[in-house]
């Protein structure tokens, strides 16, 4: 699986979301500009230690993206789709995209893959859920739907037991 954030405006959401990704094998895509630096200290800063387990690339804008990617089957995260993200069949390879914080995928993007959006459903008084939160709902998706091949999918309750009994 892939993420593709659009522009990302605030580091705390790209640092989440870039743990999500870590923790699920997912790689994250980049569409530049960033509305933050990438350098060491900031990824400390917005304490993103585990940013060295990411697999991450960057891209000077969606036209790059498309000419290095170009038979990935995207699917655009807006609240603007006539689909539910629970709707779309999701393959192992495909790739979830996300705007910016602040106004989302370009409509003219939008326009040209106007059958792979999805939304996630919510209450009309709301005007979207927070960027890192819409990510893992429909990432998660994607991987159950996928099996959440070479996830581990059962914990150890023994150690857990062990814990209760070294308390008494």
């Amino acid at each position: 699986m892939h993420i593709i954030l659009h522009q990302p405006e605030i580091p705390g959401n790209t640092g989440n979301i870039g743990r999500t990704c870590a923790a699920t094998g997912t790689s994250l895509h980049l569409i530049e500009p960033l509305g933050f630096h990438l350098d060491e200290k900031s990824i400390r800063r917005a304490g993103m230690d585990y940013w060295h387990q990411l697999e991450v690339h960057r891209y000077m804008n969606f036209r790059e993206f498309q000419e290095l990617h170009p038979r990935a089957k995207i699917w655009m995260a807006t609240t603007k789709a006539r689909h539910v993200y629970t709707e779309a069949a999701y393959g192992p390879d495909d790739y979830i995209m996300f705007g910016k914080e602040s106004a989302g995928i370009p409509e003219e993007i939008l326009v040209e893959h106007e059958e792979t959006c999805i939304r996630i459903p919510m209450l009309s008084a709301i005007r979207s859920l927070n960027l890192s939160n819409a990510v893992s709902i429909v990432l998660y998706e994607a991987l159950r739907q996928n099996g959440f091949a070479g996830m581990q999918q059962e914990g150890e309750l023994h150690q857990l037991k062990w814990r209760e009994e070294s308390r008494k």
